[in-house]
């Protein structure tokens, strides 16, 4: 009895494994027989789970800095002496929703007001565009600081063209304000990518100083060079016809259809065009893509040409539908905002609108929230948001970890890479 049982188990080891001894070896039959089935493909994940492995982090991210948000907002009376008041964070953020989506009730109703929806769109148009912007160079292994720069060109030029044919038919004076800020956008977004693609000169540094140059420069120029006369400031003088039509609503403009249109471009040229490949190559690995025949030195430059123009095109979009006239301290936020919305929508044009759409809500609801709030609840709240947005998401690594997500294949790891390490050892030359 005492070798039966040593003898059994080890029957039973060999069962498990096939008919195959561990100790002596598989047996040529079952290895035959192994070598000739048909290897399994990997199963794929339905479209539920790599849509939530995709959208964890920015949905997570956002929900977080809401609940921080929330905080900061049940403190701030007890700091300033005005007592504890539990509801104050609902209230904030019902406002919020209301002045950027109104009540869907009012939508129906006799009026149809979707005045609070309109103005959602209009402040998310210009961030679409963008967010495009930032995320195109993102694809290419650049980081395209200098938007704000790019938007200040494209809205002095569309500014500038649009009042000089502010007389003239509609139809000329749109088209050739839009061209005019999106040429001079890609104008200024090719200086650093030439000097990047032929010197390694780093975008972050060059475009940086760039919004700096483009600020002093256009300020100069608007002062002493176009400035129009009976004003009590600097500015353009009235574009006239050039304005962008109302399309919807009460101030739903064409520069709205222009940036979702835009979207799908942008999807279109990186998804199924040769270019699109060569700027995902390029960025992805620019000596491998020497190698493979392609120019990083083009492809970089063009890259941020191509980026530049979608940052003028916003800053067109905003004056030629929005302001009416450029003056000296026009607000660029948007392109530093843009930042923020192309890591949300992970530089893919869909999330760039989704997550567009998202920062353009808050805009839109921000003035209401303080309003209803008696002035507890101030619009800068909503820049902390934006801040601990980007926190989290550039903390991608931790937030997984705490809450134990699986990361999408190829998702965010280009784009954290580009934004938090130098290329400069990889410069095209």
């Amino acid at each position: 009895m005492s070798g039966a049982g040593p003898t059994g188990s080890r029957d039973d080891v060999r069962a498990q494994a096939g008919g195959a001894d561990p100790l002596a070896g598989t047996s040529p039959a079952a290895a035959q027989e192994r070598a000739n089935r048909p290897a399994e493909a990997p199963r794929r994940p339905n479209v539920a789970v790599r849509i939530w492995r995709a959208a964890a982090v920015p949905v997570l991210s956002i929900v977080f800095a809401l609940l921080v948000g929330a905080l900061l907002m049940l403190l701030s009376p007890l700091v300033t002496g005005k007592g504890f008041i539990p509801t104050l964070p609902l209230t904030a953020y019902g406002a919020l929703w209301e002045g950027s989506i109104g009540h869907p009730g009012t939508w129906f109703g006799e009026t149809g007001n979707f005045n609070a929806l309109s103005n959602t769109l209009v402040q998310a148009a210009p961030l679409i565009l963008g967010g495009l912007a930032v995320g195109l160079a993102l694809k290419g292994g650049l980081l395209n600081i200098g938007v704000a720069g790019q938007f200040l060109m494209g809205a002095f030029f569309a500014a500038v063209v649009g009042s000089s044919m502010a007389q003239v038919a509609t139809n000329f004076a749109v088209p050739a304000a839009l061209a005019a800020g999106a040429l001079a956008g890609a104008a200024y977004g090719f200086i650093p990518g030439f000097l990047k693609g032929r010197t390694g000169a780093h975008e972050v540094v060059t475009t940086i100083m760039l919004n700096s140059i483009a600020g002093l420069v256009l300020a100069w120029a608007l002062s002493d060079l176009v400035a129009a006369s009976g004003f009590t400031f600097p500015r353009t003088g009235d574009i006239g016809n050039a304005r962008l039509p109302v399309l919807f609503g009460r101030n739903v403009h064409a520069g709205v259809l222009i940036a979702f249109i835009a979207v799908f471009v942008i999807r279109f040229l990186l998804d199924r065009t040769t270019l699109g490949f060569e700027i995902r190559t390029v960025g992805a690995n620019p000596n491998a893509a020497r190698y493979a025949g392609i120019r990083p030195v083009v492809i970089v430059a063009l890259t941020m040409s191509i980026s530049g123009l979608l940052g003028g095109l916003a800053g067109a979009v905003q004056i030629l539908g929005v302001q009416g006239f450029y003056a000296v301290g026009i607000s660029a936020n948007v392109g530093f905002d843009a930042i923020t919305v192309a890591l949300i929508g992970r530089s893919s044009p869909l999330g760039i609108m989704a997550a567009g759409l998202l920062f353009g809500a808050f805009r839109a609801g921000q003035a209401l929230m303080q309003i209803k709030t008696n002035l507890l609840v101030p619009v800068e709240v909503i820049d902390v948001i934006q801040a601990l947005i980007i926190l989290c998401l550039a903390a991608d690594v931790i937030i997984r970890r705490v809450f134990r997500l699986r990361a999408a294949k190829g998702a965010l790891e280009g784009e954290v890479r580009t934004v938090s390490q130098t290329w400069g050892e990889q410069a095209a030359r």
